[in-house]
């Protein structure tokens, strides 16, 4: 995808810049945008640790924006950065967990309307395990301090007790992935900062060119907290059921009247709301997108409306909302109530994720699953064969478990015995000997002895 035709250079970098929480450098992609020599170049970098959720869809939508804007999108894989930090990921499963976050993430993009035809993936053990860029590790750790380098990755890399020497790495790393990626901007979360600051000071001692740094909010758990990989509380899994989107977002909180902390609205203007202007503007461009494109609207809803409300009359009827700080002043006065909110949120995010979970359909992605998560596999559980007492072994046949060749062997051992061999579809029969000791002795699961009868 290039830049609209429409599109100034204003615009342009309107588009690059809003709905973000803060940005850093601007006046360098200005000046590329208005050298107009060449197009912007951008990278969104992931560690592919823990499953993607649902938070993803905040930047993933971003990235609509950039692209429309002209500008060239390349997502990071970072690998080594997944085993760096504190083994999130033991390095033989991260290559796996990387094919398996570039097809969730690519079918997400889809849904959305991101043209992913324009974006590249890139795999970070494809260039950072040269000689080149290891020695440039080797740099940094020369003029880098441990207060720095900590103090870089606080925000991102796991902090333990006795921390790693691994974890004092990962910042340098970031900083770096900007010039060997040769980009103008990085793209990332408001929790990246320190890097991004660490980034500006550190590349330039190293003779590299600064890059700019575009920062986006965090999404907001279902509790109310940063979404998080590891709280399975908080986050929404893009393989959840619709049943179990609906009861995590029901279980929510989302008191009436209250809108600090509240995980469920903040849920529509950071994730629901950007990603509805984005289809509507991708569909007035004739660009296709996967799935339903007015999913989180009725088809009677007004021109302009992004996320409607569908209560029954008797409660006053559907609420439709053209920006999120409607809907949150509706909420703030009590207007809106959280049990019509929840269902709505809830219909919306399940009808985003239906492409997602056509794709968890098929056996291809399912091994991709098992491969990238083998703990997460339900192990299949052992079942003992049952054993026959061998001395009733003889009057039945080896696919019963017993020793008999055919049912016409098993029948006539069972008739010297004195017992009468019946084959019964569909019923099971039972064994009677005629000295209740001897029963005793040939004491065995019921199972096995079906196809027995006392002969008269």
């Amino acid at each position: 995808m290039t830049a609209e035709v429409t599109l100034s250079k204003q615009e342009r970098y309107a588009l690059i810049t809003r709905g973000i929480e803060e940005i850093i450098g601007g006046e360098s992609i200005q000046q590329v945008l208005d050298a107009n020599e060449r197009p912007l170049r951008c990278y969104w970098g992931t560690a592919p640790t823990g499953r993607p959720h649902v938070g993803y869809l905040v930047p993933l939508t971003k990235l609509a924006d950039f692209l429309r804007a002209g500008v060239q999108v390349k997502v990071l894989f970072a690998d080594i950065h997944a085993f760096l930090d504190n083994m999130k990921a033991p390095i033989e499963l991260v290559k796996h967990r990387a094919h398996y976050y570039q097809q969730i993430l690519t079918c997400v993009m889809k849904s959305i309307g991101v043209p992913t035809e324009r974006l590249t993936f890139v795999m970070g053990s494809s260039y950072q395990l040269t000689e080149k860029y290891n020695f440039d590790v080797y740099r940094l750790a020369a003029m880098v301090t441990e207060h720095d380098a900590k103090k870089a990755g606080a925000e991102v890399v796991k902090q333990v007790a006795s921390p790693l020497l691994s974890g004092l790495l990962y910042p340098g790393l970031q900083a770096l992935d900007e010039q060997y990626l040769d980009v103008d901007f990085q793209f990332g979360g408001l929790d990246q900062r320190k890097i991004f600051m660490f980034a500006e000071q550190y590349l330039p001692k190293l003779g590299y060119q600064k890059r700019a740094h575009i920062m986006n909010g965090m999404v907001p758990g279902m509790n109310g907290s940063k979404m998080s990989s590891s709280d399975t509380d908080s986050k929404i899994d893009f393989l959840d059921s619709p049943s179990e989107v609906s009861k995590k977002i029901k279980a929510a909180y989302c008191m009436e009247g209250e809108v600090e902390e509240n995980g469920v609205l903040a849920f529509v203007g950071a994730v629901l709301m950007p990603i509805a202007r984005v289809r509507a503007e991708m569909m007035d461009k004739h660009t296709r997108v996967e799935g339903q494109s007015r999913s989180f609207i009725p088809d009677e809803a007004p021109e302009g409306t992004l996320f409607s409300i569908m209560r029954p009359e008797k409660f006053g009827g559907p609420l439709h909302y053209a920006s999120y700080d409607d809907l949150v002043r509706d909420f703030k006065e009590k207007k809106l109530h959280p049990a019509d909110l929840k269902p709505a949120v809830a219909t919306a995010l399940n009808t985003l994720l239906e492409p997602v979970q056509k794709l968890y359909e098929t056996e291809e992605f399912k091994k991709i699953k098992a491969l990238a998560y083998p703990d997460e596999e339900p192990k299949a559980k052992k079942v003992k064969a049952k054993k026959l007492n061998p001395m009733i072994a003889p009057y039945f046949t080896k696919e019963e478990g017993g020793l008999a060749e055919s049912p016409e062997e098993a029948a006539a051992n069972a008739k010297a015995a004195g017992f009468e061999y019946k084959q019964r579809k569909g019923k099971k029969g039972n064994a009677q000997k005629q000295d209740d000791s001897a029963q005793a002795e040939a004491d065995a699961p019921t199972e096995a002895l079906q196809n027995l009868s006392v002969h008269p």
